[in-house]
């Protein structure tokens, strides 16, 4: 299965100046490099033929002639081949000669654009030789003796993707062409460019560029000439940039004297699922209606399996490098103004949190804490609550009742085991019985003592559950499910740990420090079965239920990106290899899909929540599922792939 990716490529041949026999055999190089690497679309730079900077030799008919003949030749030599190939050329129509990109495949031209914006200042002097795309209506023009269409206005279907051609100026323009292409339907867009450099250009090419890509929801290849053409004024770097809306796949190395054959996939599945969920993008089409583009179809194209080169993060919801720091002070100051604005509007006087020593509840007091000193109120109005039941082992508690100290907030230890013990006699449970009811018996205990005190303080119930355990469901109903306002609703434990990690180094006392880094080196645990002999955690979360790392993995490709179990699993092969095994990946992927959709009732009724990021579990906001769908067909698949 190729998952609908399409591999594409940027080239930079090596090119000389008006020597297009030379040029055609540098390009057939590179395609025929492309084709064996699997490659389905190949993208050259503008006038790559000729070289983009023949100045007036483009009125020579010499040199027009010499570019035909070296398309064909590059045509005759690579029509055995699936690979399309876009390659820039002059091309002369009734008269005008256009500065254009002929398409070709298995020894065709499928069709000819033409450039739409010719720029004319400063070093531009585009106008002197060639005429707009704007001047040519969907016309055929004898090319390499076929009579092929041409106009700027054209899509190319293939089986996997749709793509449209612009050419350099027309991405610089107010409204791109490719922006009217991708409306109308392309997927990818590939941009034969020839952009000189000048200081700090650079950089906002890669803007624009990534811009562009995001706006039109496309994958983006760009393609600019590179060393060997004329240096009379002007320099070319040669640039090859890949972009998928708006991230940066590939890129080749600036100022190198060596031609470069830049590779990578683009997820035209990912992109038109981007377009299904915005409906911003389907109006935008609307205009378009009955302006329809010639459409080319390529009934064929590389049917080899598609081998990756792109990378994966493992840890999608955690940025590396100093975006880690940027991310977490953002954040943190998200979940505080949610906070602070709630507690305003309810007029509460005092923020009521469960303290069990472990990462969730820790960050939910930290959470308070900077809002009510934001708020300039006294932290003794946020009251913590330990409730020490069966489970609680001695580092767990201490690191409680030490992280409250060292905080300056209320504290109240107030046990469970005697109310729980009552509650087993009155239904009639064998107190020896570790089942799902004596661990959920404790876990809406300890929320009605936080819920009653909340009521006697005039107070609000902070919610400690975080997005990975709303989505796993792996949360007692009407029991640590339900809070008054759950300000870690939308943060995945991988990134829990990293925010509880930040705040303990740059925001916080030495001694709320010291304890800060002991609970994120605890194990994750609900502690609701007794510790063992030595006293030690026995009841280990990710043991139960499976890493934490792989369930926020999988959480992000389902609901960010809309991805198949399959494509999830192959992902995930890629990106934890060397860490897990098929099997452990596949068992608990299985797991993930089950509990999913077993637990959505329990999703039905989040308490309020603010949204930190891209994904969101809220009823109210990003995902609206029923409780009853069936999870079938995905474990239908894992089975399947099994």
């Amino acid at each position: 299965m190729n998952f609908g990716y399409v591999k594409v490529a940027a080239a930079i041949p090596g090119v000389r100046v008006a020597d297009c026999m030379y040029n055609a055999a540098e390009i057939e190089k590179q395609i025929i490099e492309a084709n064996d690497k699997g490659v389905e679309i190949i993208t050259f730079p503008e006038l790559a033929l000729t070289a983009y900077t023949c100045g007036d030799l483009f009125a020579q008919q010499l040199l027009l002639d010499e570019a035909e003949r070296g398309l064909l030749q590059i045509m005759q030599n690579t029509r055995q081949m699936d690979i399309i190939s876009i390659i820039g050329l002059p091309v002369s129509v009734h008269g005008m000669l256009l500065n254009a990109a002929a398409v070709i495949q298995h020894g065709k031209v499928l069709g000819v654009v033409p450039k739409y914006y010719l720029p004319n200042y400063k070093e531009f002097y585009e106008m002197r030789w060639f005429t707009s795309g704007d001047m040519i209506k969907q016309e055929n023009v004898r090319l390499c003796g076929q009579l092929v269409p041409v106009t700027h206005d054209m899509l190319f279907e293939t089986p996997k993707a749709i793509f449209g051609v612009e050419i350099c100026e027309d991405v610089w323009a107010p409204i791109p062409t490719s922006s009217i292409l991708t409306l109308k339907g392309a997927d990818i867009i590939c941009n034969l460019s020839a952009t000189d450099e000048c200081i700090g250009k650079h950089d906002y090419l890669c803007q624009l560029l990534s811009q562009q890509s995001a706006r039109s929801m496309s994958g983006y290849v760009y393609s600019s000439c590179g060393f060997g053409e004329s240096s009379t004024d002007v320099v070319y770097s040669g640039n090859a940039l890949i972009y998928e809306n708006g991230k940066l796949l590939a890129r080749s190395k600036r100022f190198e004297m060596e031609p470069q054959l830049v590779i990578s996939e683009i997820d035209v599945d990912f992109l038109r699922g981007e377009r299904r969920v915005n409906t911003t993008f389907a109006t935008s089409m609307r205009q378009y209606i009955g302006k329809e583009a010639l459409r080319v179809t390529i009934e064929r194209t590389s049917d080899k399996p598609v081998e990756l080169t792109r990378k994966y993060d493992a840890h999608p919801f955690v940025p590396q490098g100093p975006m880690l720091d940027e991310c977490c002070e953002e954040v943190f100051s998200i979940q505080v103004t949610g906070l602070a604005k709630r507690l305003l509007h309810t007029h509460a006087q005092t923020a009521v949190v469960g303290i069990s020593g472990g990462l969730d509840s820790t960050l939910a007091l930290l959470v308070c804490v900077r809002t009510f000193d934001k708020l300039q109120r006294d932290r003794k109005d946020i009251v913590g609550i330990t409730m020490p039941g069966f489970g609680t082992t001695d580092r767990t508690y201490n690191n409680a009742i030490n992280l409250m100290k060292s905080l300056g907030v209320t504290i109240r230890e107030i046990s469970i085991k005697d109310a729980c013990i009552q509650h087993f006699k009155d239904i009639g449970h064998d107190i020896n019985n570790h089942d799902v009811t004596y661990e959920n018996s404790q876990a809406r205990e300890r929320t009605q003592i936080l819920m009653d005190v909340a009521n006697q303080m005039n107070g609000l119930v902070i919610g400690t559950g975080d997005l990975s355990e709303l989505a796993l469901g792996w949360a007692t109903y009407n029991g640590d499910h339900m809070s008054m306002y759950g300000v870690n609703s939308s943060i995945p434990k991988t990134l829990v740990v990293h925010l509880v990690k930040w705040v303990a180094l740059h925001d916080i006392d030495e001694l709320s420090k010291v304890t800060l880094l002991d609970i994120v080196d605890t194990p994750i645990s609900p502690e609701l079965i007794p510790a063992d002999e030595q006293g030690n955690i026995k009841q280990k979360t990710e043991d139960l239920v499976g890493p934490y790392e792989l369930h926020d993995f999988f959480l992000y490709y389902f609901m960010r990106y809309g991805f198949s179990p399959a494509k999830i699993f192959m992902l995930a092969q890629r990106s934890f290899a060397g860490v897990y095994d098929d099997d452990t990946i596949r068992k608990w992927l299985h797991t993930f899909c089950r509990r999913f959709f077993s637990q959505q009732f329990k999703r039905s009724c989040l308490p309020d929540g603010p949204k930190v990021g891209s994904i969101a579990i809220s009823p109210r906001g990003d995902w609206r599922m029923p409780s009853d769908a069936s999870s079938a067909s995905w474990l239908t698949e894992l089975t399947i792939e099994n």
